[in-house]
């Protein structure tokens, strides 16, 4: 499964890293050639190529890179379970060579994290037998550049079973190797209907949108699939593609809340950074400390009756919010732009938001699901306004 994944964004990215490394002519000819054959999915006719040119100029990330496709290419095609686990193992240490190398991007960093050391075991699609293995077989003919025998494979999968979310966006990622960019465009629609929680399908469809130049709508493509899986590398390196494109800087709004620490004494201990030219606004985030602590003590078992406590989205937006109404009642000469920064994040909607996206932590990612299914728009009009546009 992560060869489909990811391939088509390597191949959109344009980008290419320079390589430290001198390849000669012959190995300059080989690599042309085994990058022409990623380019039209033959895998596992790559391969062969990038191993040598691998082994002449070793720090070539783009090299490395297409080293790792080519070998997930071939673990598709290799029935034996075992071999293909080891295709996969050397797969995530061709990507960690790539990163070693200068690639520095969010999908290869991903790729090294999806993939584990030994291999792992290989992904399923469902829990249809016959569904499955015409998706393994998809896979082997989409890897081996047989793109109508993929297609007839994928589609009799989504036959059978009809909520197959990858077999529909394979499909797309068949017609758009084709070139056929408006049937692309149909089928990642149809895998976003089917499951709308999932980002691949978002970013996968910004992809011919973005080969078209209409970089508004594959915009917002990105912004979807980001919103969607906020914590995965993957769904950010899309955005990240097209900042790069446009040439639009990317960040979230610089806001600092102090560091709280849970002593051996099961005390909290927080860091609070004073600025002596503004002592009444910095000490406004003390009331940070103590309303995260009020939520520690009581506000969470109230709120959450019967659950351990963790610490929440609902707690971390009423201690931001506290900061503020303290803030305001010092009439201070000197505003602070970080807690000026809250209150305007608070008055356009965007205040939860912006702790999904940029400041969460292992219990407040636990609330994203449910924010987002509520307030999609909301998180749209956050990246758009904020993350994009007041750079």
């Amino acid at each position: 499964m992560v060869v489909n994944l990811l391939l088509l964004v390597c191949l959109s990215a344009g980008a290419a890293i320079t390589a430290s490394a001198q390849p000669t002519e012959d190995t300059n000819q080989l690599r042309t050639k085994a990058f022409d054959l990623i380019a039209a999915q033959k895998f596992t006719e790559a391969l062969p190529l990038l191993e040598k040119v691998a082994a002449a100029t070793p720090n070539d990330p783009d090299v490395q890179r297409n080293l790792g496709y080519a070998l997930l290419g071939q673990a598709k095609n290799t029935p034996d379970a075992a071999a293909a686990k080891k295709l996969r193992s050397r797969a995530h240490y061709a990507f960690a060579a790539a990163k070693k190398a200068g690639d520095s991007s969010q999908l290869v960093a991903g790729l090294i994290e999806s993939i584990p050391a030994d291999g792992g075991q290989d992904a399923s699609f469902g829990q249809n037998q016959k569904a499955e293995e015409l998706m393994q077989k998809g896979e082997a003919a989409f890897t081996t550049g047989k793109m109508e025998e993929a297609l007839k494979l994928y589609q009799e999968a989504l036959k059978i079973d009809p909520k197959l979310y990858h077999a529909a966006l394979f499909s797309g990622d068949v017609y758009m190797q084709m070139e056929k960019l408006a049937d692309a465009e149909i089928w990642y629609q149809k895998a976003i209907s089917i499951d709308p929680y999932k980002e691949t399908a978002y970013r996968y469809s910004a992809t011919p949108l973005m080969k078209q130049k209409k970089y508004d709508q594959a915009r917002d493509r990105y912004i979807d699939a980001w919103i969607t899986e906020p914590y995965s590398r993957f769904s950010v390196s899309g955005l990240l593609q097209w900042g790069q494109a446009t040439g639009t800087q990317l960040g979230h709004p610089k806001i600092e809340p102090p560091k709280i620490t849970i002593g051996a004494d099961g005390k909290a201990n927080a860091t609070i950074n004073i600025d002596p030219l503004a002592i009444d606004v910095s000490l406004a985030w003390a009331s940070y400390t103590l309303t995260r602590e009020a939520w520690r003590k009581e506000k969470f078992a109230k709120a959450f009756p019967g659950a351990a406590y963790r610490h929440t989205l609902a707690e971390e937006a009423d201690a931001l919010r506290e900061v503020v109404k303290l803030a305001k009642s010092t009439n201070a000469k000197n505003p602070n732009p970080q807690i000026e920064m809250i209150a305007k994040l608070d008055a356009d909607g965007a205040l939860e938001t912006f702790i999904l996206m940029a400041i969460p932590d292992q219990g407040i990612a636990l609330d994203h699901a449910a924010y987002l299914r509520a307030n999609r728009e909301k998180m749209r009009q956050y990246v758009l306004k904020y993350v994009i546009a007041s750079k």
